[in-house]
C-alpha cells in the first residue's frame, strides 16, 4: 500500500484547510488509516484514525473539538478537516495504515505503513 498525503499549506488562525491521504495498492481498502503530526522539535504524535470501512473513527482528545477524520470509500482517500486552527497545529502531518485493527495504530507500529508528510503552517 502506498499513501500520498496532500492538502498541507499556511493558514491563519481560526482557519480551515482539509488534508487529503490517498490510499492506493493492493487491498488498501482494506487498511484502517490513521494521521499523525511532528512539530518542530517533538516526537510524532497520534491525531486520529478511521477504519478500513469508515464505520469507526477516534480523534485525540486534545483536538476532538476542532479535527475530523473522514473516508472516501469509492476514492480510497482518507481527509483530516482542520477548523478553528491554531497555531500550536503547525508540525508536518503524516498519515499511516495498518491492515490491522484500528486501535493498533499506535501500539501495533511494526505493522503500520507510513507516507510522506505534508506541512501545516498556522499564522497567529
Amino acid at each position: 500500500v502506498q499513501l500520498q498525503a496532500s492538502g498541507g499549506g499556511l493558514v491563519q488562525a481560526g482557519g480551515s484547510l482539509r488534508l487529503s491521504c490517498a490510499a492506493s495498492g493492493r487491498a488498501a481498502s482494506d487498511y484502517a488509516v490513521g494521521w499523525f503530526r511532528q512539530a518542530p522539535g517533538e516526537e510524532r504524535k497520534y491525531v486520529a484514525v478511521i477504519s478500513w470501512n469508515g464505520a469507526a473513527s477516534d480523534v485525540a482528545d486534545s483536538v476532538k473539538d476542532r479535527f475530523t477524520i473522514s473516508r472516501d470509500r469509492a476514492k480510497n482517500i482518507i481527509y483530516l478537516q482542520i477548523n478553528n486552527a491554531k497555531p500550536e497545529d503547525t508540525a508536518v502531518y503524516y498519515c499511516a495504515a495498518t491492515r490491522l485493527s484500528m486501535d493498533t495504530i499506535t501500539i501495533i507500529t511494526d505493522k503500520v505503513l507510513w507516507g510522506q508528510g505534508t506541512q501545516v503552517t498556522v499564522s497567529s
